[in-house]
Order: C-alpha cells, then sequence, then structure tokens
C-alpha cells in the first residue's frame, strides 16, 4: 500500500534518533528526542489551500528539518510515516 497525500501536504519518514549522547552515554527508548531531519516519501500536488495558491517546494528523497512536534504519526504495512503541511518544513537538507 502506498500513501497518496493531498493537497499542500507531505508524508516523510523520520530519520533514526540518536541512542547515545555527544559523550556516550546510552538514551532509552522514552528518553530520546523526536527526530527533526526526515525523508520526504511523497509529496501532494499543492493547488488552491484556504484560498491561497499553494506551489509545493519540496520533492520525494529530499532531507528536511521539520517542525518537532508537527503532524500525525501513521502506520502503514509497518513502517511509520508523519504527515506534514509544507508549512512545517522549516528547511532543505543539502
Amino acid at each position: 500500500m502506498s500513501i497518496k497525500p493531498l493537497f499542500d501536504k507531505v508524508v516523510v519518514k523520520a530519520e533514526q534518533a540518536e541512542e547515545k549522547t555527544k559523550s556516550g552515554f546510552i538514551l532509552t527508548t522514552a528518553s530520546q528526542e523526536k527526530p527533526q531531519t526526515c525523508i520526504v516519501v511523497a509529496v501532494g500536488p499543492g493547488g488552491i489551500v484556504d484560498g491561497k495558491e499553494i506551489t509545493m517546494q519540496v520533492k520525494v528523497g529530499e532531507k528536511v528539518l521539520c517542525s518537532k512536534y508537527a503532524g500525525t504519526d501513521v502506520k502503514v504495512d509497518g513502517e511509520e510515516y508523519t504527515i506534514i503541511k509544507q508549512s512545517d518544513i522549516l528547511a532543505i537538507v543539502e
């Protein structure tokens, strides 16, 4: 099954959370922060949203920085994804 987002929505997959701190301490799953870097999996077509024309700025496969607690988490075929608005993407990582 695949996910096809609508309007200005983007489907992203979070990169693996850090399991160790820089000083070498191993973090438990509960204490790991939600990762902000994600890979774009699918992009909606854009269009008119709330009376404004939205042009999509991201492409599938790009690495992006997202707002920390943005979007809706979904699970499809055992994989976890987050569906966010394009406006919740802060930057494209190059």
